[in-house]
């Protein structure tokens, strides 16, 4: 449901249900998991809600960078155990059901707001993030092994990759639970704030990043730095010559150098919808079209 223009410049663009979005001025939109009742617990509705808010904030021309966090105390915990309790019963069915890593294809950064407790899918959502922010305090665990679960939804390709294999393992095969400081020993999160301050310095530096940064390149960069991981730096290498041909010839090249010897701040126009990055390097993201039935049943 679209709502009525909300408080200190934002507008509400959902206004109720399992996801919130705020646009706001500053180009950022704040997208809320919004289940407090259950602590923000991920299911099938709140997972759909997810990924349309994510595609449609992919094709607002007000949103430039955006911030996901949890209403309430909590991030997300995982999977909602009530959940759990059926699945164990009746096995596991994901029908209807699309690829976890979807936001793997969104062409605007990513900053993970992770307010409490953080787990299971709650966790990969946030590894998905390009940047996370943690409050002081909050917990995180990978919770599978603890759980009788294998490691679920690309965990163990994501974490290996963000803080090394031997530290991977320990979070992985313990299960046990750590906090926002260890966190960031680990490079887990780049950030540590205190619990009342989280989302302002989080949307602080998303707004910089909106405010400053071309739109179109954060598309090619962020699209380079996922395909480029599954690739040698010799394709890696060739894929970036086709970005930098399409770069210089974009709008968004010209206002960058000409605000830079003009000595102001830049006004980048809005990301051009028509904008592949896909296409721009021929390199696919097959992993954002894995359908989870299919693949259980492969």
């Amino acid at each position: 449901m679209v709502g009525a223009a909300a408080t200190g410049g934002d507008v509400a663009v959902v206004a109720e249900g399992p996801v919130l979005l705020t646009v706001g001025a500053d180009g950022v939109g704040v997208v809320t998991l919004n289940r407090p009742e259950r602590r923000n617990a991920w299911n099938p509705e709140l997972e759909r809600h997810y990924f349309e808010v994510l595609e449609r904030v992919d094709r607002d021309p007000r949103v430039r960078v955006v911030v996901v966090t949890g209403a309430g105390r909590t991030f997300c915990p995982g999977v909602d155990s009530e959940r759990l309790d059926g699945i164990a019963d009746a096995g596991l069915d994901l029908s209807g059901r699309r690829s976890p890593v979807l936001a793997w294809s969104l062409r605007k950064p990513m900053i993970a707001a992770v307010n409490g407790a953080c787990a299971g899918m709650g966790l990969v959502q946030a590894l998905l993030c390009d940047v996370r922010f943690a409050a002081r305090g909050a917990r995180f665990t990978t919770a599978f092994a603890r759980r009788g679960l294998a490691g679920e939804f690309g965990v163990t390709w994501l974490l290996p990759r963000l803080i090394g294999a031997e530290r991977a393992a320990d979070l992985l095969l313990s299960g046990r639970v750590f906090d926002a400081d260890e966190a960031s020993a680990l490079g887990l999160v780049s950030r540590v704030v205190e619990p009342g301050e989280l989302v302002a310095a989080a949307r602080a530096y998303a707004a910089d990043i909106a405010a400053n940064c071309s739109p179109a390149s954060l598309a090619l960069l962020r699209h380079q730095l996922h395909a480029d991981q599954q690739s040698d730096l010799e394709t890696a290498l060739r894929r970036s010559y086709r970005a930098m041909a399409v770069a210089v010839k974009g709008a968004d090249f010209r206002e960058g150098l000409d605000s830079f010897l003009e000595k102001r701040k830049p006004a980048f126009p809005p990301l051009a919808d028509d904008l592949d990055p896909v296409a721009v390097t021929g390199a696919g993201l097959p992993e954002t079209a894995v359908v989870p039935q299919e693949a259980l049943e492969s």
